[in-house]
C-alpha cells in the first residue's frame, strides 16, 4: 500500500544530524525563505523538505513521491487517494514518514515552518526542535481553526524559535525562552547582476517606458485598489506584476491596458527583470496578513540597484526608511506621488544612492543567517548531549483523557516541558482507535461515545477532532415491553406500572 522504504543518504554531512523540514510552502514555489535556509543547511547536512499532502483520487493506495531537485535536498511529497478525516490523514502520513525514516540511524533536527504538520511529527525524537516562524500565519485568509492551538503546543516543544523579522520577534519573544529575529536576507551576488545591462525578457520587452515592477505572491496581502490607483493616475506607466496568484480569484485582478500580469517566474530569472524596470513596487495592503511581514524582497530591490516605493509596513519603514532609495506612502495619491519622486531619482541616480543602501545592506546575507542558525542549534544539540537526563516540569502518569488534557494544558497554556508516560504504547485510554492495514477505523476497545452539556468543553475538544453527531437508544425486551437500558425512571415505571 506504500512506496517500498528509500534510504535517507548516509553519506552526505556524515556523522551529523539530519534536518526534517516541515513546510506548508512547496519547495517550487516562490523561491523564498525556506529554499534559501534550506538551500544552504544542505551544503553541510542532509536536508529532507516535507511537503503538504496531495490528494490523487486517480491512485489506487498513498504513496510518497521522493526526488531531489538540488545536492543534499531530498523533498517528500505525500500523495493522498482519497480525502478522509483529519485523524485518519494524520496516521496515513505519520506511517508514510516513519516508513521513509526507518533505516536511518542519524540524529533528527526538527524543523517546522507550520505548526498544522505537528500532529504529524511529533512522535520523530530529535536532538533540537526549530520554529522558523516566518510570518503570522493564524492571521492569512483561510488559516484553519486549530493553528493557534497547535502553535502553542509547538512553542512548548521547541528548542528555538526563529522569526522572520522583528515585529514578529516582538510579538512572540514573551511566549517562548528561547525567541530570536532572523530578519529576510538578501543573496546579494545574485541580485546585483541587475544593476548591468541584460537583455530584456520576450514577454516584457514590447512593455512602454516607464516600468514599475512587482515580483511575488500576489495574494489578499497586495492591494489591488492601489495597483489600480497608479494605472489610472498615470496610464503612461507600465505596471509590470510577476508572480503566482494564490487564494484570490483571478478575476478580482484590476484589468488595465498598462498593468501586466506575467505569472510565476524562476528565481534565476528575476534579476533580468528587474533589471530592466525603473522603479520596484511593494503595494502591500495595511491588513492583519501583513501585519507582521518582513519581505525579502526589499534588500533584494536594493541589491538590484532600484529604488522602492512601499506602502507604511512596519519592518519596511523601521529598517529601511531612512534610505534615499525607499519611498514610504500611506495613501493612493502619495503613493504615486512617492513613484513620481522615485523616478526622478533614477534618472539622476548618482553613487551616493548606491553606496548608502550598499552599507546599508553590508551586514546582510543568507549564509551569516544560516551561520548564526547553525551555531544556535549546535549549543542545543551539545546542551542535550551532556545532560543524561532530560528536565521536565511536570510528569503525568496515564495518557487518557484526563491525563492527556492535563498534560496538553501544561505545555500549550503554561508553557511547561511535560513528560507523560503510560503502560500502553498509545493515548487516549479506552477512546483509542486507529486504522487497520484496510483503513478501516477500529475500536480498539469497543465503541466509545463522549457525552456533555458543556459548550466550553466541546468548543475544546473540537481543536483536536471532528465530531459524529449519534443519538444511542438501547431497548430491552422483558416481558412483552420494551424498555429504556441503562435502567432508568422511566424503565422501573414501565416495568412495575408505577409513578414515581
Amino acid at each position: 500500500m506504500f512506496q517500498p522504504h528509500v534510504s535517507v543518504p548516509q553519506d552526505h554531512g556524515a556523522g551529523k544530524p539530519l534536518l526534517l523540514c516541515f513546510s506548508h510552502l512547496r519547495w517550487d514555489f516562490v523561491f523564498q525563505r525556506p529554499q534559501q535556509l534550506m538551500t544552504r543547511f544542505a551544503q553541510d547536512l542532509p536536508v529532507l523538505f516535507w511537503e503538504e499532502p496531495i490528494l490523487d483520487t486517480g491512485k489506487g493506495a498513498e504513496w510518497l513521491e521522493v526526488r531531489s531537485p538540488t545536492p543534499g535536498i531530498t523533498i517528500l511529497t505525500p500523495h493522498l487517494a482519497r480525502a478522509s478525516t483529519t485523524e485518519a490523514v494524520e496516521q496515513i502520513l505519520r506511517r508514510l514518514l516513519d516508513e521513509y525514516l526507518r533505516s536511518s540511524d542519524r540524529p533528527i533536527i526538527r524543523w517546522y515552518y507550520t505548526p498544522m504538520m505537528l500532529p504529524l511529527s511529533r512522535h520523530v525524537k530529535s536532538v533540537c526542535t526549530v520554529y522558523d516562524c516566518m510570518d503570522e500565519l493564524a492571521n492569512f485568509d483561510f488559516a484553519p481553526a486549530e493553528l493557534p492551538a497547535l502553535e502553542r503546543a509547538l512553542f512548548a516543544c521547541a528548542d528555538l524559535v526563529f522569526t522572520g523579522g522583528y515585529s514578529l520577534y516582538e510579538a512572540k519573544r514573551s511566549v517562548h525562552p528561547a525567541v530570536y529575529p532572523f530578519p529576510s536576507s538578501v543573496d546579494r551576488s545574485h541580485f546585483e547582476t541587475a544593476r548591468v545591462d541584460q537583455e530584456d525578457p520576450d514577454d516584457q520587452r514590447h512593455f512602454a517606458r516607464p516600468r514599475l515592477g512587482y515580483y511575488g505572491v500576489i495574494d489578499e496581502r497586495i492591494d489591488l485598489a492601489l495597483v489600480a490607483a497608479v494605472a489610472d493616475a498615470r496610464p503612461d506607466w507600465s505596471i509590470v506584476m510577476v508572480g503566482p496568484v494564490v487564494k484570490i480569484d483571478p478575476a478580482i485582478l484590476p484589468q488595465r491596458s498598462n498593468i501586466y500580469y506575467l505569472g510565476s517566474k524562476a528565481y534565476a530569472d528575476l534579476p533580468r527583470y528587474a533589471a530592466n524596470w525603473d522603479v520596484a513596487l511593494m503595494p502591500f495592503a495595511i491588513n492583519a496578513s501583513t501585519r507582521f511581514i518582513s519581505p525579502t524582497k526589499t534588500p533584494e530591490y536594493l541589491a538590484a540597484g532600484l529604488p522602492v516605493v512601499s506602502t507604511p509596513i512596519i519592518d519596511v519603514a523601521r529598517h529601511y526608511g531612512e534610505l534615499d532609495a525607499v519611498q514610504i506612502a500611506s495613501s493612493n495619491d502619495a503613493f504615486v506621488e512617492a513613484c513620481e519622486r522615485a523616478l526622478c531619482t533614477t534618472e539622476g541616480a548618482g553613487r551616493a544612492e548606491l553606496d548608502q543602501a550598499d552599507a546599508a545592506l553590508s551586514q546582510l546575507s543568507w549564509d551569516s543567517v544560516v551561520a548564526s542558525m547553525e551555531a544556535l542549534i549546535g549549543e542545543i544539540v551539545q546542551g542535550k548531549s551532556d545532560t543524561l537526563r532530560p528536565h521536565y516540569d511536570y510528569l503525568v502518569v496515564g495518557a487518557g483523557f484526563a491525563g492527556a488534557v492535563m498534560a496538553e494544558r501544561l505545555a500549550a497554556d503554561a508553557g511547561k516541558r511535560v513528560l507523560v508516560i503510560d503502560r500502553r504504547p498509545h493515548i487516549g485510554g479506552n477512546a483509542y482507535d486507529h486504522l487497520n492495514e484496510d483503513g478501516i477505523l477500529v475500536h480498539r476497545y469497543g465503541p466509545h461515545i463522549f457525552h456533555t452539556n458543556s459548550t466550553e468543553i466541546v468548543d475544546y475538544l473540537s481543536h483536536f477532532t471532528d465530531w459524529r453527531p449519534y443519538e444511542h437508544r438501547v431497548l430491552a425486551s422483558v416481558g412483552g415491553q420494551l424498555l429504556p437500558i441503562p435502567i432508568n425512571r422511566t424503565t422501573i415505571n414501565r416495568l412495575y406500572g408505577v409513578r414515581v
